[in-house]
This record gives C-alpha cells, sequence and structure tokens, in this order.
C-alpha cells in the first residue's frame, strides 16, 4: 500500500487499480459461496434427476450434495472466512478507512479492557427507598389480595376423611 503522499500524487485509475482486489474481495467470497450453495443444493439436484429419467426412465438415487461431504467442512471455512471478513470491515469502517477520507476516532473493544463507568453522585447504600417496589422487595400492598372486609361471613368446611384402606398403612397416633 503507497503511503498517502503518495496515494494522493497518483491518478484516479491508478487508485482503481490497485483498490480492485482489495475491495472486491469480499464480496467476491460471498457471491462465489452463494453459486456454490445454489449450484449443489438447487441446480445439481435437478439435473441429476433429469440424467437418470432420461438414462433409465426412474430415479434411482438421490443427489448427495458435495459440499456436504466430509461433515460440511466447506460450508463451516466459507462460514468462517465470511465472518472474519465482516468483523474486519467492520473494524476497518470504526477506524475510518475508505469512508470518504473522514476518520473520525472511535474506540474498538478490546478483550480484558475494563469499560469506563461513572461513579453514582451518592453511594447507592444510603439512597432513599424508591417510590415504586423494585426486584426483590416486598410490595406495600399485595396485588392479588382479597378486600380487608369482606360482607360475605367465612364458612367453615367440614374436614373430609378418607375412608382407611387396607393396602394403606394406618395413621400414626
Amino acid at each position: 500500500m503507497a503511503t498517502a503522499e503518495e496515494y494522493a500524487k497518483m491518478s484516479d485509475s491508478e487508485k482503481k487499480k490497485e483498490d480492485w482486489m482489495n475491495n472486491k474481495w469480499r464480496p467476491m467470497m460471498g457471491w462465489m459461496y452463494m453459486v456454490v450453495c445454489m449450484a449443489d443444493f438447487v441446480v445439481f439436484p435437478i439435473l441429476w434427476s433429469i440424467v437418470q429419467v432420461h438414462g433409465g426412465g426412474e430415479v434411482k438415487a438421490q443427489w448427495m450434495p458435495i459440499t456436504l461431504q466430509g461433515a460440511g467442512l466447506f460450508h463451516i471455512a466459507m462460514g468462517a472466512i465470511l465472518g472474519i471478513a465482516a468483523y474486519g470491515r467492520t473494524q476497518e469502517k470504526m477506524a475510518g478507512a475508505n469512508n470518504g477520507g473522514l476518520n473520525v476516532p472511535t474506540p474498538t473493544p478490546s478483550f480484558g479492557s475494563t469499560p469506563a463507568v461513572s461513579a453514582p453522585a451518592t453511594p447507592s447504600f444510603s439512597a432513599a427507598k424508591p417510590a415504586t417496589p423494585s426486584f426483590g422487595s416486598a410490595p406495600s400492598t399485595p396485588a392479588f389480595s382479597a378486600p380487608a372486609t369482606s360482607s360475605t361471613p367465612a364458612v367453615a368446611r367440614p374436614s373430609v376423611t378418607k375412608p382407611f384402606d387396607s393396602d394403606e398403612m394406618p395413621p400414626r397416633d
């Protein structure tokens, strides 16, 4: 890659020649993967069936997708390549690459770094009790309770005793 001064001196056609592969390899990988998947899962199975019908009159064997041979390693590898490429492009955009010369400094997250957190104005232990109950605290009034005064008198239900069954153990005293 040329330095910024050399890049500024280049003509537009030179810039396009230099940047063609750098700009187009990610989309080309995606297009290639899409074409391979369409061929392996749509076009080849149809052609396989047509060839069998014309050759012997009936379809005797199913198409076995080529890209699924070897435990689908092709799809795993392409997923990794496209995923890492997308992540890399995101990092480039966050750093300001290919954004029309606009370089806006943005922090990039890194593993193991602690985010900047501002301390509260007052300690959280001495804060006043919130007006609404929070998770884990008892509500001031039960949400689904019966009214405190009842217009109907409470009726005692008779206790129902179960008859003794010889297969069960007798109750203990």
